[in-house]
């Protein structure tokens, strides 16, 4: 079946607010919706090209989306479909944001983000569990996991770097026959190319000239939007240690609000990149610079993705099957088990203990908490919810509204 773009439209609004629940729960809803019900794409076009935007830095299921968009109906399609899977969300952490903004020091939010916050450890276990699950397959999968681990919670290497050494071991050891390219013009692919890459540098060109606050958040999320791989949970310790001890735009408790804000709301989880772009602005110029601040880090975040996606999505099938670039993946994805344990370690410890001391001896840097600072609110928090989350597979709105009224309770008691 064919997709009119009127079509196309009522269909990706629609599942632009209803993308609740993580990448898992947007990737079925739109396999249900564009699969089964519309029957517009077919099993094996679906599933190949949610292997390829496994491939790419950045949300996949936001790049799922215009992925299917431009196969329907070309880049117009694409833009539709990408940015009505996006725009929802956006709107509504905006407004949740700039609320927090206003009253997150009041004595009643405090206690309502503690309880967010103690949620979010037990999210970020079960994204760590399900990942595990799909990428922990030999011996070698999990030696890559536990050196990602240690490189980053031990010796504090630089998150890029564990990456990057993911990805070039996997494309060096991986086997098999490379396939054959397809029919693509290379001058399209270039003019293409050129483009993409003109709306997204383009204007962080123009906020270099004038520099300040927008330019500092738009070089950030643009560096940022080329190291996302496997997803935004990957790449969220580095990100708050980056916006919190390097850039003091936040607090490590604002930012696990903001990833508890971006977890209740539709579209992707890397709209918690929205969350700290409006801080960084608001705490720099107050409520103007916090919205242009978001604006900017909507774009740096999500116009690569356009990017990533027209240019290479009329080589699908030769990326799919390429054996070194499907190795290099497989690595990756090893290291974001150890990624996202090293992330929900460091969550856990900076929420449940007030005092947290740096150690180091030689290359080895450690933090330590303090038993006597131990959080009992917080710990009894993060217990509950992973109960409900884990034993009692309760969805994650009710997980989070639990933990965050449980903390209200015991605040006014």
């Amino acid at each position: 079946m064919t997709a009119s773009i009127s079509d196309l439209t009522r269909t990706f609004a629609r599942i632009g607010m209803l993308s609740f629940g993580g990448p898992a729960a947007q990737i079925a809803l739109m396999h249900k919706v564009l699969v089964d019900e519309r029957k517009w794409l077919t099993e094996k076009d679906y599933l190949s090209a949610l292997s390829f935007c496994m491939l790419l830095p950045g949300p996949e299921a936001m790049q799922l989306a215009t992925w299917a968009g431009w196969r329907l109906q070309g880049t117009k399609g694409g833009l539709i479909a990408g940015g009505l899977f996006v725009l929802p969300g956006a709107l509504v952490v905006l407004v949740l944001t700039m609320a927090y903004a206003a009253w997150g020091e009041l004595p009643l939010m405090q206690a309502l983000f503690l309880g967010v916050q103690a949620a979010v450890i037990a999210i970020v276990i079960e994204a760590l569990i399900k990942v595990a699950r799909r990428a922990l397959r030999g011996r070698v999968a999990y030696v890559i996991a536990i050196a990602a681990f240690l490189g980053l919670f031990v010796l504090n290497l630089p998150f890029p770097v564990i990456i990057l050494a993911a990805g070039i071991w996997g494309l060096i050891t991986a086997r098999g026959n490379r396939a054959a390219l397809p029919e693509v013009t290379a001058p399209r692919t270039a003019a293409t190319l050129m483009l993409w890459l003109s709306v997204w540098l383009v204007p962080l060109a123009l906020l270099w000239l004038t520099g300040g606050i927008l330019f500092d958040v738009g070089w950030f999320f643009s560096k940022l939007a080329v190291l996302t791989f496997g997803g935004a949970y990957a790449v969220l310790a580095w990100m708050t240690q980056e916006v919190v001890a390097v850039q003091g735009w936040l607090t490590t408790p604002q930012m696990m609000a903001g990833l508890g804000l971006a977890e209740t709301t539709p579209g992707p989880l890397i709209l918690v990149n929205e969350f700290v772009g409006f801080m960084a602005g608001y705490g720099a110029g107050g409520w103007a610079m916090g919205i242009a601040a978001a604006g900017v880090t909507l774009w740096m975040t999500f116009a690569p993705c356009f990017l990533w996606i027209f240019v290479a999505a009329p080589y699908l099938s030769r990326i799919t099957a390429d054996p070194r670039l499907a190795g290099a993946l497989a690595a990756i994805m090893a290291a974001v088990v150890g990624v996202i344990a090293n992330l929900s370690l460091w969550f856990a410890l900076h929420l449940l203990f007030a005092t947290i001391t740096p150690r180091s001896l030689g290359p080895v840097q450690l933090i330590v908490p303090d038993p006597a600072s131990l959080n009992l609110t917080a710990l009894g928090l993060a217990a509950l919810s992973a109960l409900l989350l884990l034993g009692f597979h309760r969805p994650l709105w009710q997980v989070l509204a639990a933990s965050a009224l449980l903390s209200v309770a015991i605040s006014a008691a």
